[in-house]
Parts: C-alpha cells; structure tokens; sequence
C-alpha cells in the first residue's frame, strides 16, 4: 500500500511512499516507510493521506491547516512555556 505526504508545509508533500507499517509510536500514529536510500523513517499518519477523513476535514476541504485538536495542543503548550518563564 502507497500513502502521500499531504502535509501543507512538509518537504515531502506530494511525494508517495510505500507503506511497511503503520503503529504508535513516541505515543502518536505513526507511519513507517523506507526513504530512497534505505534508512526507516516515520511521519504522523494524520500528514498522510492514511487516516480517514474526519468530519472537521470534510468540513475543512482544505481551507484550515490546523485540526483543533491541534491548536488546542499548541496553546496548552504557549500556556505552559509562559508559566515556566514567569517562575
């Protein structure tokens, strides 16, 4: 099985890859394939077009790089890092 990097701002956007597997790893869904020199790489399965299109995708069609998931994900992370700074 092919799978595409459909990340907007990924390198490899718009490169196929061939799939080895697909599994979580460093506690995220990964998709692990072979580079064109051999060596084992992985990317988030959501920067492919491997995972299923959710309804904010279908909604989205293109128009929202972020998944609010994400977003939430980053502001936790600006939060945390202007605690830490006012410590």
């Amino acid at each position: 099985m092919e799978f595409e990097v459909t990340h907007p701002f990924h390198p490899w956007r718009g490169r196929r890859f061939v799939l080895a597997t697909r599994k979580q790893n460093w506690g995220e869904d990964r998709v692990m394939f072979y580079d064109a020199q051999g060596r084992l790489r992985s990317l988030p399965a959501s920067w492919t077009d491997v995972t299923d299109a959710g309804v904010f995708s279908q909604v989205a069609a293109g128009r929202s790089f972020s998944r609010p998931e994400d977003l939430w994900a980053l502001a936790s992370l600006i939060d945390h890092i202007k605690c830490r700074q006012e410590e």
